[in-house]
């Protein structure tokens, strides 16, 4: 019942924010900047299904545009050197599962705190990116490299029907699988679920795995999108998507939230990030409504949270 209300005062307030943008800005209404909001909040979506799982264990991954960021340039040396885009693009899940793999490892079997453990994975990850590229954007690529990017079916870039399908296997495996109810279990009460016979660990890690996949999915549409592997790209989108999760309702403290509630959190934010750049809002104030926001949502988590 609570993540019901939940899900319709984020629905109402995406209402609300178009209502009012629609007002102050005559082209925040139409087709074109409708499918460029969609567009905008493609990558930070397919990064927030990934993160939803993490946050519903109750933990956290700070590392996400950083190892983006270092799967694109990945993508785009395999790519430079072999002029087959569908192996950079399988070189990205690479990094994103390996990636995935370590943080899985390190947290649920060496204990190490997801947030020590994700922050020395961003820095590491960006140093590479930097190293690999030389400090400089790869590009001349070939065609078929930015392709996916351009790419549009039914009049939807094919990157936003990739970030849909993304949430429809989020929901799936949260709804309707073993696997989802561990993920609960797990982030409610993790020594309650190890006593009740759930393999605790096993769940954690595979939810990194999981996470992983979708940072090196997320890698792949960037990349494509910018036409090149770029070292700095990605930076502070962790920002945007634990705002997208942590405004759609999912508790920090992990064991309660869903996909579906996250996917409006994304589309808040990218309505919300759209809409002030239309009616002129400087860059470092929009920063500053995202930072109110996100502390509003844990604030509202915080007094909803049964005692």
């Amino acid at each position: 019942m609570r993540q019901k209300f939940s899900s319709f005062v984020i629905f109402g307030a995406i209402l609300a924010e178009t209502i009012v943008f629609s007002a102050l800005a005559s082209q925040f209404a139409s087709v074109e900047n409708l499918v460029n909001v969609a567009l905008s909040i493609a990558v930070i979506g397919i990064l927030a299904v990934g993160m939803t799982f993490i946050i519903l264990t109750g933990g956290i991954d700070l590392s996400i545009g950083s190892v983006a960021a270092l799967a694109g340039v990945v993508a785009a040396i395999v790519t430079q050197h072999t002029e087959i885009a569908s192996l950079g693009f399988a070189a990205a899940l690479g990094i994103g599962l390996a990636s995935g793999a370590f943080n899985g490892v390190t947290i649920a079997y060496f204990r190490v705190p997801p947030f020590v453990v994700t922050l020395a994975v961003l820095t590491i990850a960006r140093g590479l990116a930097f190293i690999f590229s030389g400090g400089r954007s790869i590009g001349n690529l070939p065609e078929s490299f930015g392709r996916l990017g351009k790419l549009v079916f039914l009049g939807i870039p094919f990157s936003v029907w990739l970030m849909i399908l993304a949430f429809a296997l989020g929901w799936f495996l949260l709804r309707h699988t073993t696997f989802g109810r561990y993920v609960y279990a797990v982030g409610g009460n993790a020594e309650a679920a190890f006593l009740a016979g759930v393999k605790t660990k096993a769940v954690l890690f595979q939810v990194y795995v999981l996470n992983g996949f979708l940072v090196g999915l997320a890698a792949i549409v960037l990349a494509s999108r910018l036409g090149a592997g770029v070292p700095n790209a990605g930076l502070q989108y962790e920002l945007d998507v634990i705002a997208a999760v942590v405004v759609g309702g999912t508790s920090l403290s992990g064991g309660r939230g869903s996909v579906i509630s996250t996917l409006f959190g994304a589309i808040f934010i990218g309505v919300l990030n759209n809409g002030l750049n239309l009616v002129g809002v400087d860059t470092y104030v929009q920063k500053i409504i995202l930072g109110v926001v996100i502390l509003l949502a844990v604030l509202a988590d915080r007094f909803n949270r049964p005692d």
